[in-house]
């Protein structure tokens, strides 16, 4: 068995920005096993001070839309310029191995090559919001490293890739050039969570169409509830392929963090943010004890059957597992 790293060592080598260090961090803080959940936590409080420098950005966008390739072009713009860059790169999970299927790492050959940047893929294993159950921590973590920006790249798919709007500063939706076809087909929730949007491969054949997309949905946007009454949301095109516009991205991001930090923003975004990580975790480890629970799993492994042969409610049986939990519970308190 692998010799397990001292914490205090592995939060200094962290905090001096040792690559070497982040991976570790990384791969602690992602463990399933019960006994590093308590070092993870040791990890997170002794270098959460270092933390609030980063910007923290989430990507989003439909398959097919540019991700990776404008993440690409736009980190190695920022290493140009003497900064450092952290990208989580969520990828949807394989139902047989539970392992990372697309491997973002690959499909960013130039950037990982890069001294300046860090790219890490991680499997989704199943959670919900088009992130993985830890990305939080990991993004901590890498701004504790001293990394001026933390990408998280979402695994875009359907709708539920909101959930990353709820641990970044800044939401980012990236759209391909399209009509009113393509506009018709964006999801209102999505597009009223971006705190900007960048219309992608604006280049050659498709310059025109993305110029028209812009405009579009920057319409459309007019017509939505402003998510901030200190920021309006603008519509950018951009070529990865060419880098056009990259650097006006790079500017929005510094202004519209310039705005939100002037009118304390960031502030109470970051904390409410905080807030409610804490109850995710509170819910993801009573649902972890529940599912240990043997008489409680029981149970529900038993109602689970009833209430896909249509003979008990949903709601009904989720009750009873939740009294046998407690009844659990209960037992431990008065037999330790």
């Amino acid at each position: 068995m692998a010799k397990q790293p001292d914490i205090t060592e592995l939060a200094n080598q962290l905090i001096a920005g040792d690559r070497r260090a982040l991976a570790r961090a990384i791969t602690l803080i992602e463990s399933r096993r019960a006994d590093d959940r308590p070092r993870a936590g040791d990890l997170l409080r002794a270098v959460l001070p270092h933390t609030a420098k980063a910007i923290r950005l989430g990507f989003s966008g439909a398959p097919g839309v540019g991700k990776s390739s404008f993440i690409e072009t736009f980190g190695r713009f920022l290493t140009a310029q003497g900064l450092k860059v952290a990208v989580l790169a969520i990828d949807p999970s394989s139902t047989l191995s539970g392992g990372s299927i697309l491997g973002d790492k690959t499909r960013m050959e130039q950037l990982s090559r890069d001294p300046n940047a860090f790219i890490r893929p991680s499997p989704s294993g199943g959670a919900l919001g088009g992130v993985a159950r830890r990305t939080r921590e990991s993004m901590l973590a890498a701004a504790a490293a001293g990394y001026d920006a933390v990408i998280i790249e979402t695994v875009g798919v359907g709708q539920s890739e909101t959930e990353v709007c709820g641990m970044v500063d800044m939401f980012v939706l990236l759209l391909s050039p399209g009509g009113g076809d393509e506009l018709q087909g964006i999801k209102r929730g999505i597009m009223e969570l971006a705190d900007l949007v960048i219309v992608n491969k604006a280049d050659g054949e498709f310059l025109k169409a993305a110029g028209r997309a812009a405009a579009e949905h920057q319409a459309a946007l007019h017509l939505m509830r402003p998510k901030s009454r200190n920021w309006q949301v603008p519509v950018l095109q951009c070529s990865a392929l060419t880098g056009d516009g990259v650097s006006r991205v790079w500017e929005t991001i510094t202004h519209y963090r310039e705005t939100m930090e002037k009118t304390g923003e960031l502030t109470l975004r970051r904390q409410e943010q905080a807030r409610a990580w804490m109850w995710t975790e509170v819910q993801d480890s009573l649902l972890d004890l529940l599912r240990q629970d043997p008489e409680a799993a029981k149970l529900a492994r038993t109602l689970e059957k009833q209430v896909v042969a249509g003979t008990l409610p949903a709601s009904a049986a989720a009750q009873r597992v939740l009294d046998a939990f407690q009844a659990s519970l209960a037992r431990l308190k008065f037999n330790p």
